[in-house]
């Protein structure tokens, strides 16, 4: 089935009734919004009824979290990154999206758009009016108001019915009658589902007589000024909203000192997190390394912090993560908190860029993408506070960025951060050399020369600057003359020059630049990123120009030491090169070998641009060795990637003619209309299972 849903909570009660109306409401309408006090169960009801209603859209149910959007700037980013758009267009941020859904048939599904409501309305106008199969499913705390909306309000579960004491007895673990103190505690809690939760694991601490006492003495009286923290402004029910703010309350008054004050600290959170990261975080004062995993073991006990997935990864619920950030306000800690949160994600940006070269590439890499969210949430507050180390950050993770598909948050980042920050010097040039890259890919050449040249002089500039301060530290006299070989920083920007060349089909320049300052540089193509990546450029110069066993030996050289250092990047690159080289030395079976190992490592990368590029040098391979109907089936699975970056097919001018000539011989072959219906067929289908049927063959020896 296309689309992604998470799975569903294997403890979801009742709910039958919503269930055939949001049923009924989706049936016949375009826009269908859940709305309900926060903990009313408006997400799991939702996602419940994605999965009932998935099959009915052949384009599949998408699912996008919204919780851990901060401010309405990166909400298209977001939408677009939940239905595996890997937007490489430089346009509009909505004009990509509009035209990825606009011949679809798919649900899209928006979870938590309180925070958000007019950007949301906004962008759910937009949508509907471009994509006439669209289907949105929004839960919030209050409607949207867009023209066509069905709202279907949500209730707690009936206080005194079977569904409320079944929630509370699966939760808790334990067995109930209705007669008993559990079913007082569904009444006292109003059958609120996120409130009922928080008591279970009570009950699992203190049992069931002890948390109906607690309840009797605390929710009888007048909320405390405590459980009046969260009073603000609710358009859906709120008597029953000051209940869950109550029992949000109660279980922050059970707490210990310790649990009390890490689920504020850890409130600064915006996505899942780790031991090591909360610890890093969160730790001063009496909460320290010794004491802070058993506060955590605490709030885990308590359902405050939902347990860890396979990943180890934590989080909490937003309401329960809001109560806390108030909590966080009174003690005054919330701006040194939210420095230290950005400290440390600054922090582990320039780790992951400094582990990019060797063995543990892949890892950092995928770090890096699990905690995309909160990386965000400290650039955002970087930017507000501290816009040199906002440069350093986003200089950090910006190559990775662009390399997994988030080309306009990278640019985004890098563009503000360069007007905002008056730093010169390496982190200028570095975020000139990401930047420069996310135009090339974007298709921006223009803007790419214009940066690209920018980089060049900045590091001429941080390059003199430095010898000329190592020289007279020395004593010498500092002379521009005296720095002689360039070092990484002017490599970096001689393969942004060299890529920009290559892509705008001018092969010798690349070359010239790349070869000047690999001549003039000492070491070798594995004593830094910056090295490997001119010489990938080279090897690729080289094919362009026709030299293509030179281009092939140096390529097959570099993808050993690549082996070697255990890189992925420019191996998966190489493999694309020595693909395309077998296309040219008419070889197309070793091509489709290199092609193939190409997708698996752009697959593991999960880069569909990647994807798009090896699938197009797979089929002209399998086109030239005359298997037209495999040649099909994979230029359709290309094409459907290919509309997932928003971008026409494109590449290197070689392989585009190559494609060409060989598809037009591969229609000839098979007969049009049999490679038509194969074509359509990739196309239409699950881009996941066409991909591994291209990965069937053969690999590269």
């Amino acid at each position: 089935m296309r689309g992604h849903l998470p799975d569903e909570n294997p403890g979801f009660v009742g709910r039958r009734t919503e269930l055939d109306r949001i049923s009924a409401a989706l049936a016949e309408h375009r826009l269908v919004t859940v709305t309900g006090v926060g903990g009313v169960g408006k997400t799991r009801l939702a996602l419940r009824a994605a999965h009932r209603a998935a099959d009915r859209y052949p384009d599949g149910a998408w699912w996008t979290d919204l919780t851990p959007l901060d401010g309405d700037r990166l909400l298209v980013a977001l939408v677009a990154d939940s239905v595996d758009l890997s937007d490489h267009t430089p346009g509009m941020a909505t004009t990509g999206l509009c035209r990825r859904l606009a011949g679809d048939r798919l649900l899209l599904v928006l979870d938590s758009c309180e925070h958000l409501a007019e950007p949301c309305a906004r962008l759910v106008a937009e949508l509907l009016a471009a994509a006439p199969g669209l289907t949105v499913l929004a839960t919030s705390r209050r409607p949207l108001g867009v023209e066509g909306e069905r709202v279907v309000a949500l209730d707690p579960l009936p206080p005194a019915g079977g569904d409320a004491l079944e929630l509370l007895r699966r939760a808790a673990g334990e067995e109930f009658t209705a007669a008993g103190p559990a079913g007082e505690i569904c009444v006292r809690l109003d059958g609120i589902p996120l409130a009922l939760e928080l008591a279970a694991a009570q009950i699992r601490l203190q049992g069931a007589e002890a948390v109906r006492d607690q309840l009797g003495t605390r929710f009888d009286a007048p909320p405390s000024a405590r459980f009046e923290l969260l009073a603000h402004t609710e358009r859906v029910w709120p008597s029953r909203h000051q209940t869950l703010r109550a029992a949000i309350g109660w279980s922050h008054e059970l707490s210990a000192p310790l649990e009390r004050l890490l689920w504020a600290r850890l409130s600064v959170f915006r996505g899942p997190f780790d031991l090591a990261s909360a610890t890093a975080v969160c730790i001063g004062g009496p909460l320290n390394r010794a004491t802070l995993p058993g506060a955590l073991d605490g709030l885990v006990r308590a359902s405050v912090v939902r347990p860890p997935d396979a990943g180890g990864r934590l989080r909490m619920l937003d309401t329960i993560r809001a109560y806390g950030a108030t909590w966080l306000d009174r003690t005054g800690e919330t701006g040194t908190v939210a420095d230290r949160h950005a400290a440390h994600f600054r922090g582990l940006a320039r780790r992951g860029e400094t582990e990019w070269h060797g063995a543990r590439q892949l890892r950092w890499y995928r770090t890096v993408d699990a905690h995309h969210t909160d990386l965000r949430t400290a650039l955002d507050r970087l930017l507000r506070t501290d816009p040199d180390a906002a440069l350093d950050l986003i200089g950090s993770v910006a190559f990775a960025w662009s390399c997994r598909g988030r080309l306009r948050e990278a640019r985004d980042g890098l563009e503000q951060a360069l007007l905002l920050s008056g730093a010169r010097g390496r982190t200028r040039a570095r975020a000139l050399w990401a930047l420069g890259v996310t135009l090339v890919l974007q298709g921006e050449f223009g803007p790419a020369q214009e940066v690209s040249e920018r980089c060049a002089r900045e590091a001429r500039y941080t390059e003199y600057t430095d010898h000329t301060d190592r020289t007279e530290d020395a004593g010498g006299a500092g002379r521009a003359g005296d720095h002689g070989r360039p070092g990484d920083l002017t490599l970096d920007a001689a393969a942004l020059a060299g890529l920009l060349a290559l892509t705008t089909g001018r092969p010798m320049a690349a070359y010239v630049v790349v070869d000047h300052v690999l001549d003039a540089a000492r070491g070798g193509p594995a004593d830094s990123a910056a090295r490997l990546r001119c010489h990938l450029v080279r090897v690729f110069a080289l094919t362009g120009l026709g030299r293509l066993g030179e281009a092939r030996d140096r390529a097959l050289a570099l993808r050993t030491l690549c082996e070697e250092l255990d890189e992925h990047w420019t191996r998966t690159a190489l493999e694309y090169q020595l693909a395309l080289t077998g296309l040219l030395e008419g070889d197309p079976a070793t091509a489709a070998g290199h092609a193939r190992a190409m997708l698996e490592g752009t697959r593991g990368l999960g880069a569909s641009l990647g994807v798009a590029l090896g699938l197009d040098v797979l089929a002209t391979a399998l086109a030239a060795a005359g298997d037209g109907e495999r040649a099909a089936d994979v230029s359709g699975t290309g094409e459907a990637y290919w509309r997932s970056t928003g971008q026409p097919r494109r590449g290197l001018p070689g392989l585009r003619a190559l494609h060409e000539k060989y598809t037009d011989t591969a229609r000839a072959t098979i007969g049009e209309p049999a490679y038509e219906e194969i074509f359509v067929r990739a196309l239409t289908g699950l881009p996941q299972d066409g991909l591994d049927r291209a990965l069937r063959g053969p690999r590269r020896t």
